[in-house]
């Protein structure tokens, strides 16, 4: 007969096939958008090789349109570069989360690290369990990569071919996707809250604060909806006692 633990575990078991499945779902709608990054890159000026070695060695697709993007519109390159980092300070965050709940070993952390993205981050925590955790990330960093810079090759080469990314719309399925993924996992009000607080900062500060900035302030709605419940929870205590 089961134990209790045994039977728990056996209910949150998530075949492989089924992560795998999402995980390439995730990979492939995801890295369609490379094409659009590889059209916009190339029309803000920078070559061939700069637009594949962004994809190949960065592999941050908001850090990198946010870069391509202010050259285009005629931005510093140091200025379009810091933004680009700014932007992609949030996968440092993801990575303190995945490091615990991956548990690789250190030898494999270096080159998982560069896969550390939103689109991983979010699958591996839909998964119940370590193993489901581990296929997710390695199937949606792998298939994403090898696609981001194949279609982001072919952006590059065919942009004239391919026109206005915008008509497209391909610049809006990376986060679309996202946004997909995250909304299932805000189970709790608190949870609802911080997103929601987080989009009225991003949003709100977007036209005043310098591309990338807005992202990371927008991380300060976790304190804030905290500072708020655990307010609202000693007020609730007091009122009680009397």
């Amino acid at each position: 007969m089961e134990r209790p633990e045994e039977q728990d575990a056996a209910l949150l078991e998530k075949p492989d096939a089924a992560v795998v499945r999402d995980a390439l779902g995730v990979g492939i709608a995801v890295g369609l958008s490379g094409f659009a990054f590889g059209v916009t890159s190339a029309g803000s000026g920078l070559t061939l090789l700069q637009t594949c070695a962004l994809s190949l060695f960065v592999f941050t697709g908001a850090s990198q349109f946010a870069l391509v993007g202010a050259l285009a519109g005629g931005g510093n390159p140091f200025t379009a570069a810091a933004g680009a980092f700014f932007l992609g300070v949030r996968n440092a965050f993801y990575g303190l989360r995945l490091s615990q709940l991956l548990a690789l070993p250190r030898a494999v952390r270096p080159f998982a690290a560069h896969w550390v993205i939103d689109e991983t981050t979010a699958v591996s925590l839909a998964q119940p369990t370590r193993r489901g955790a581990r296929i997710g990330f390695a199937v949606t960093g792998l298939s994403l990569y090898a696609l981001w810079n194949l279609t982001t090759l072919l952006g590059a080469l065919g942009a004239e071919a391919i026109g206005d990314t915008d008509a497209w719309g391909l610049d809006a399925a990376g986060p679309a996707v996202f946004l997909a993924l995250l909304a299932p996992m805000l189970r709790t009000s608190t949870e609802r809250a911080a997103a929601s607080v987080a989009v009225l900062l991003g949003l709100g500060l977007l036209p005043v604060l310098p591309a990338g900035v807005p992202v990371l302030v927008a991380a300060l709605a976790v304190p804030i909806v905290l500072y708020v419940e655990g307010r609202r929870a000693r007020d609730d205590v007091r009122g009680e006692a009397r």
